[in-house]
């Protein structure tokens, strides 16, 4: 099938891929009345007395924003609020979807950081929770991080999704190659390849989750403390990594490396490289649509497990396995935000609904629907304990 032609024929015979539906039908007058005017205006006298009402008697209990500038969508770039639409759609379905949960598709004309946090927070008090998507690095660090006292779980999916199921894969990798070497989170030899807002959240999650060996490669090289053209993040994160300050390219990096993450650029990882890390390395290729290393090209030169973002290979790192489930949990319970403790335990309970796991299923399927339940109810109780 060829997925872009369809894609095209299916948006326009539907106009978009969301409606908005009516709980109530106003089949009458005094329905009309109950909906409305002059009902409605209990109902607004309630909440300006007690504004946690507003969790009782609107859908803010159930809601989120997915909000984005459009200024760096999926593999496309900085296409800008309308183009960027129809991805805040999909996302908006996913969440229903999956975790019915009520999401609206905002998209920000400006891409100026000062305004968009602003404008986030004036319309904060209609929702639930913000899943924030598609923002460039480093803006997007700074717009997060300004936006975690508005009372209300706000997380930038482009980074935290894709920790959380990197974190649950590779906890599942490492239960597989221990059959067969003595690898373990203390001493695994991880590159990271990319610094944009998955792979510095990636790198996080793992050294919080006990990982200790990380080298971070950006377009420029090895991130390392003699560095003198590194931005505010990047200075920060390697005061966290490379403990051995190597210096060079992508090749030094590799050498007796266990774990190769890249979330960076098309075929960039050849067979020659991979030769370079130590026997039946784990080859997390995640750009898309066409990651660092096809995965047959890689296991010919040795890949013991190979995941990427595609649908038509094993082992698909999807963000849907995350930010439904992150996101269900932390409304359930009116968390005040995501917490690092509440992502490593939703990367814990996604791991463990593969109760076998081989090189070939190291994630759930995308579509596993039992995922939601676990993920929330891990992030619910992680929530309760931090």
């Amino acid at each position: 099938m060829d997925f872009n032609k369809e894609s095209l024929i299916l948006h326009k015979k539907l106009n978009g891929k969301l409606e908005i539906k009516s709980k109530i039908n106003l089949n009458s007058i005094e329905a009309l009345s109950l909906a409305y005017t002059p009902g409605v205006a209990e109902v607004c006298r309630e909440i300006h007395k007690d504004n946690s009402k507003i969790y009782d008697y609107t859908f803010k209990k159930n809601s989120v924003a997915v909000i984005s500038d459009g200024s760096a969508v999926l593999g496309l770039g900085n296409i800008g609020a309308k183009a960027s639409l129809p991805v805040m759609e999909g996302k908006a379905i996913l969440f229903k979807e999956f975790a019915g949960i009520d999401a609206i598709p905002i998209c920000l004309e400006s891409q100026d950081t000062e305004k968009t946090i602003q404008t986030i927070r004036n319309i904060s008090p209609v929702f639930g929770g913000i899943n924030l998507e598609d923002f460039k690095a480093p803006e997007c660090f700074e717009i997060e991080s300004a936006l975690q006292d508005l009372g209300i779980p706000v997380m930038h999916d482009d980074q935290h999704g894709t920790a959380v199921v990197v974190l649950a894969g590779l906890i599942n990798s490492l239960k597989v190659k221990s059959r067969i070497s003595d690898i373990n989170k203390e001493n695994a030899k991880i590159v990271m390849n990319g610094c944009g807002a998955a792979g510095i959240a990636v790198t996080k999650i793992l050294l919080d989750y006990g990982f200790k060996n990380i080298i971070l490669i950006d377009s420029k090289g090895i991130v390392s403390k003699h560095r003198t053209d590194l931005n505010k993040i990047k200075q920060q994160i390697s005061e966290i990594t490379n403990l051995d300050n190597l210096q060079g390219d992508l090749p030094i990096a590799l050498k007796n490396a266990d774990i190769f993450i890249g979330v960076s650029k098309a075929n960039l990882l050849s067979p020659d490289l991979v030769n370079l890390m130590n026997k039946n390395p784990i080859i997390f290729a995640l750009a898309n649509p066409v990651p660092e290393i096809m995965p047959d090209i890689a296991k010919q030169a040795g890949a013991f497990i190979v995941a990427t973002g595609r649908s038509d290979f094993p082992n698909q790192v999807n963000n849907v396995l995350a930010f439904p489930g992150i996101f269900k949990g932390a409304l359930d319970i009116k968390a005040k935000k995501i917490t690092n403790a509440m992502k490593i335990s939703a990367a814990k309970a996604l791991a463990q609904v593969i109760e076998n796991p081989t090189p070939d299923k190291i994630i759930p399927n995308p579509l596993d629907k039992s995922v939601v339940l676990a993920v929330s109810n891990a992030v619910k109780e992680a929530y309760s304990e931090d």
